[in-house]
């Protein structure tokens, strides 16, 4: 469960003051009405503006003397369409300064921009209160066939944004499989220790030996056999050990599908009692570092990336970041990827998203037609010819040259130290976040490339170049293996009970389960946990999370 508690308390609050807000949009239309994507303009003959706001993430950089307000993709935008991006108002820095600005101009019944296109869980709040448009039969009369055909590919995407009366927002595809765990392990230590490739849970905490006690690094400092930090989760994007509890058949922090159809939730499985006497023990042979349980995942990394671990796990793209770190940090280090462990009974398994979507896009209630048709206007073409280029296309190498590539004596470059000024990646800039992704695209291409297939295609070869062998082969081992997934099947707005003591009942859990690990109570307290967190609401939760589960089926 994710602790949604307190934003949301605040949230579901704000909401119903804006929802009495009765806001217009003064603006006419000045285009008709068409009745497919056919026949949607290529570009307005009069400029169509659209009203937007934006967070400007750390992770966003501009060219000297360019904004989000004005800069390569705007240019782009003007010129391709017709159409005028206009920035309302946007934050940077932390992601609550967003979430924050966002409550406060509908506390103040401020007006909302046109086009919503969020990754928050305000996104829940804003359909719930009744200022955003069904977009469900937008989105089948105006989205292109290869954005509908990406979108039939995940059966699951709209589930969050679902309600009886329609669909109310349309999803933000991603690249499917792309948190799925694999294991990173470094291979000079297994070489120098003359080690095998692990298959077992068993095999795992030989190596971890290995590495705590048989001095890998040939220098005797000490090291760890595995970097993890769960103080916000078990089940975490990165230096996760998700797959220890799939090894016993369990997976915590989701709900999962029980064998009788209905969901349940993974935290108070017998199974999870399991993992935690597997985590203890490592915690109490020293393969765990001590300070383990207080880190999160950016922190127990560094532990991997200073060199003083062995084994870390996560998404089969942590070659390119954050794990490229230990190659300059350790002269001779090298790491392989290996798939996840079978535990006693031969079980494994990896915790994975049941939809590849990434937020979500809305439309004010008051959003005018021509708004609505620029906006598919320009998502259609981003499917169209961004997600997959063809030869000799404007995207064939990216998005814009001197950005995000350049060429050098003939050849296409994409490295940060390539590019005059550094690497820029305009996709930041556009209203969905990364232009536009077909789910199944990606991870086939790296698992191909590690199968040893030469890239064919523009969007291959620019992965191909972009991403380090280490992540194709992490990519083929989630693809080989994907009979391996346990699927977070609740992808809904917070229940009521999850608002009002969501925080409440993570927190019981966590804590619970972090001494067991750490040995300050005896793992037989479990099945009195999980009665607890039963009586105190959990069951309660259970209960409408099942409700919305049986709405979201009823639907499709």
């Amino acid at each position: 469960m994710k602790r949604y508690g307190s934003i949301l308390m605040t949230s579901v609050a704000v909401i119903a003051l804006a929802a009495c807000s009765n806001s217009s949009n003064d603006r006419e239309s000045t285009v008709e009405a068409v009745a497919s994507a056919d026949e949607l303009p290529e570009r307005f003959e009069e400029p169509v503006r659209l009203d937007l706001i934006k967070h400007v993430s750390g992770d966003i950089f501009f060219r000297d003397g360019e904004t989000i307000e004005d800069n390569v993709h705007t240019e782009w935008v003007k010129d391709t369409f017709n159409i005028d991006l206009n920035y309302m108002w946007t934050t940077s820095g932390p992601g609550e300064t967003f979430e924050t600005k966002l409550q406060l101009e509908m506390s103040s019944n401020q007006p909302l921009s046109s086009i919503l296109a969020l990754r928050s869980p305000l996104t829940q709040d804003l359909i719930d209160s009744g200022r955003v448009k069904e977009v469900g039969e937008l989105f089948d009369k105006y989205a292109s066939d290869t954005w509908k055909e990406a979108m039939a590919a995940d059966p699951h995407a709209w589930d969050p944004y679902t309600r009886e009366e329609g669909r109310f927002a349309i999803p933000i595809l991603d690249y499917e499989m792309n948190g799925d765990t694999v294991l990173f392990i470094r291979q000079d230590w297994m070489d120098n220790l003359g080690l095998d490739a692990p298959e077992t849970l068993e095999d795992i905490e030989e190596i971890m030996d290995a590495f705590v006690n048989g001095d890998p690094t040939g220098t005797g400092e000490k090291v760890y056999g595995l970097a993890a930090g769960f103080t916000n989760q078990l089940n975490t994007w990165m230096s996760t050990v998700d797959w220890v509890f799939g090894a016993h058949g369990g997976m915590p922090n989701q709900y999962n599908l029980a064998e009788d159809g209905t969901l349940v939730n993974g935290d108070i499985q017998p199974e999870i009692k399991d993992g935690l006497e597997t985590l203890k023990r490592w915690m109490d042979e020293g393969y765990l570092h001590q300070e383990s349980g207080l880190w999160d995942e950016g922190k127990a990394a560094e532990l991997f990336t200073a060199g003083r671990a062995g084994i870390i796990a996560g998404p089969h793209w942590m070659p390119d970041w954050p794990l490229a770190e230990v190659l300059e940090n350790v002269e001779g280090a090298e790491y392989k990827a290996y798939d996840i462990p079978t535990g006693p009974e031969g079980l494994k398994g990896r915790s994975t998203g049941i939809t590849s979507q990434n937020g979500a896009v809305m439309f004010n209630e008051n959003a005018t037609e021509d708004e609505i048709q620029a906006f598919f206007v320009y998502q259609n073409y981003l499917f169209e010819n961004f997600a997959n280029p063809e030869e000799g296309s404007e995207f064939e190498y990216g998005f814009a040259e001197g950005y995000d590539y350049v060429f050098e004596n003939g050849d296409v470059k994409y490295g940060e130290e390539d590019i005059p000024g550094g690497r820029i990646d305009p996709v930041k800039y556009t209203l969905t976040f990364d232009g536009a992704r077909i789910p199944s695209l990606y991870i086939n291409a790296l698992a191909d490339f590690a199968r040893g297939e030469e890239p064919k295609t523009p969007f291959e070869r620019k992965v191909y170049l972009q991403y380090p062998e280490q992540a194709w082969e992490g990519a083929r081992i989630v693809v080989d293996s994907a009979d391996a997934q346990i699927p977070s099947m609740f992808t809904g707005r917070p229940t009521e009970t999850m608002v009002s003591r969501g925080d409440a009942l993570d927190t019981l859990l966590s804590e619970g389960f972090n001494k067991m690990i750490y040995g300050e109570t005896p793992i037989d307290e479990f099945d009195g946990l999980v009665e607890q967190w039963r009586s105190q609401g959990g069951d309660d939760v259970i209960a409408e999370v099942n409700e919305w589960f049986d709405v979201v089926n009823s639907s499709e």
